[in-house]
């Protein structure tokens, strides 16, 4: 899930991370972009017309589309690693707009799900598309029934 992304290149690249593993892609608008930008489709390619994809119009709409889901939430500033949970089939995975992460209302309340990607300090984070195939990957792993 991307809460309101803004490049619309990383959203294609998701989009086509998310059809190769078969994962739905929600979107949380305002988006920074249109979705049927050219960009959009240049980097999601023909996988595009083959992804799972909703887009809603807030986060409160979200959280009751997903009631009853372990929803995970990426951030730098979170403790635990990415690796450390044991991910189940139906999890979802949130990550933050490209230029501000996620709301830290968001993370608040959502201490005890909060995972991070480790990396150098001389990063201060890793490009979004990047970050999403590392995650799902990392489930996919875990739960190989996936794909």
């Amino acid at each position: 899930m991307l809460f309101q992304p803004e490049i619309p290149d990383n959203t294609g690249a998701v989009g086509r991370t998310c059809v190769a593993l078969g994962a739905k892609l929600w979107l949380v608008r305002p988006l920074g972009f249109q979705v049927d930008h050219r960009r959009i489709k240049r980097t999601g390619m023909d996988y595009w017309e083959h992804l799972d994809l909703e887009i809603v119009d807030n986060w409160e709409c979200l959280t009751k589309c997903l009631a009853g889901k372990r929803l995970w939430f990426l951030s730098t500033k979170a403790k635990v690693l990415y690796t450390t949970p044991d991910f189940e089939k139906r999890d979802v995975f949130v990550f933050g707009c490209e230029s501000r992460g996620l709301p830290r209302t968001i993370m608040e309340d959502h201490r005890a799900t909060l995972l991070k990607i480790p990396m150098n300090d001389e990063a201060r984070s890793l490009n979004l598309s990047v970050s999403v195939g590392i995650m799902l990957y990392e489930a996919n792993r875990q739960v190989s029934s996936m794909i």
